[in-house]
């Protein structure tokens, strides 16, 4: 009698073990997501606002900025870009924005119509390109 009750409880904690390894690998899988998906490559828009945030981190790095509309009211944005390995190759670092800092951003703009887009490119107040501009497919 002892040792069945062992055997199930040992086997109860190796499917425990299996099935929290198996969430902990597919949950990187679930986050990341096709641009067509969220983004229309149809569209395009242009922010200009101060930098809140910006991460430089998988799997994809993430801006957020405060843009003015044009009746003065301050809406935040959040601007998604490629994974840090993509803007490694473009010329970004993760000192490449700074909080504070003012820039426009031009993008693709969400499909279902909310303060999100994916960074297309990026200027400095002063009209200087961070980093290299950035197609659809990457």
């Amino acid at each position: 009698m002892r040792f069945s009750g062992l055997m199930r409880a040992m086997r109860a904690c190796v499917a425990a073990a299996v099935l929290g390894a198996g969430a902990l690998l597919t949950a990187p899988a679930q986050a990341h997501h096709s641009f067509a998906v969220f983004f229309d490559s149809q569209k395009s828009v242009t922010l200009t606002g101060v930098v809140t945030q910006f991460h430089f981190v998988n799997p994809h790095g993430l801006i957020r900025l405060n843009v003015k509309t044009p009746e003065g009211k301050t809406e935040e944005w959040k601007v998604e870009t490629n994974s840090p390995s993509v803007l490694r190759r473009r010329g970004w670092t993760p000192q490449s924005l700074t909080v504070g800092e003012t820039i426009t951003i031009e993008g693709w703009p969400a499909r279902d119509g909310s303060k999100y887009a994916r960074l297309r490119s990026a200027k400095r107040a002063n009209g200087e390109q961070v980093g290299k501009p950035f197609t659809p497919e990457g």
